[in-house]
């Protein structure tokens, strides 16, 4: 009686294991049923050193720290930067400019044939006198020896021409200008007075024509001569206007044909 008092809590205990052994295994074993879903099976991670939960979480492919924080770099293309000299600062792009076509140069040369020259004369007038073609742009100086002293002139622009016969009243060098009322009235930013000089349109000298407005002189603008640009006045390369001016005295006759 007492040995099979004893042997029953054993008896007990190895069929409750049983028990609980035979249901264990048939759970995992059976399908589920309609409406249930099997739980995935624990993974313990094998990295110890993450906390307890995270070792319990079903095994994923997790990313590394530095792939989680490895931005993705966006390549930003500079502009082309190029110095305006080699000593200059590379801060800011030089902007190319647009090349220019170079403009054909003013010409500032006079014509040859509008230079001082002797030619033959036979014509009426007597030695001394002075004659002035304005269709060549030619002003003749008569000589004592059948020749005369030839330069180029520039003469009255369209609307301005005129001709006429005319004595050297007055010489001057270096002449003032005072613009008469008709042409500031013409051209109101001209002054009403100019002291003589190299900037003076009457240039070196000047030699009146009678009582009119108009005067052989010289110009600060030699590319002028031989075209038709003045006001009527007569214009000279003030080299040649400075040697008619030697050569001329007041009285002498001026035939503007």
């Amino acid at each position: 009686m007492f040995r099979l008092c004893n042997m029953l809590p054993r008896a007990l205990g190895f069929a409750g294991v049983l028990v609980l052994s035979t249901g264990l295994s048939g759970l995992a074993g059976s399908p589920a049923t309609a409406g249930q879903v099997s739980p995935p099976p624990l993974v313990l991670s094998p990295n110890l050193t993450e906390p307890w939960m995270l070792q319990l979480q079903p095994k994923v492919q997790r990313r590394s720290t530095a792939q989680r924080y490895q931005f993705k770099q966006q390549r930003i293309q500079q502009p082309q930067v190029r110095r305006a000299n080699w000593w200059s600062p590379r801060q800011q792009p030089v902007r190319q400019q647009p090349q220019r076509q170079a403009k054909a140069p003013q010409t500032r040369q006079i014509a040859p044939q509008f230079l001082p020259t002797i030619v033959n004369y036979d014509g009426p007038h007597k030695a001394g006198t002075i004659v002035i073609d304005t269709n060549e742009r030619f002003l003749y100086l008569v000589q004592n020896d059948g020749t005369a002293r030839r330069y180029g002139v520039g003469v009255g622009k369209p609307g301005f021409e005129w001709a006429g016969t005319h004595k050297v009243t007055r010489k001057a060098e270096w002449p003032d200008w005072r613009p008469p009322a008709e042409m500031r009235k013409r051209r109101p930013d001209l002054p009403t007075f100019m002291a003589g000089g190299p900037e003076n349109p009457l240039g070196a000298r000047a030699m009146y024509l009678g009582s009119t407005l108009y005067r052989i002189h010289g110009s600060n603008q030699p590319w002028t001569i031989g075209h038709a640009v003045s006001s009527g006045c007569i214009r000279m390369r003030n080299e040649d206007v400075m040697d008619l001016y030697e050569r001329v005295k007041v009285g002498t006759t001026v035939h503007v044909i």
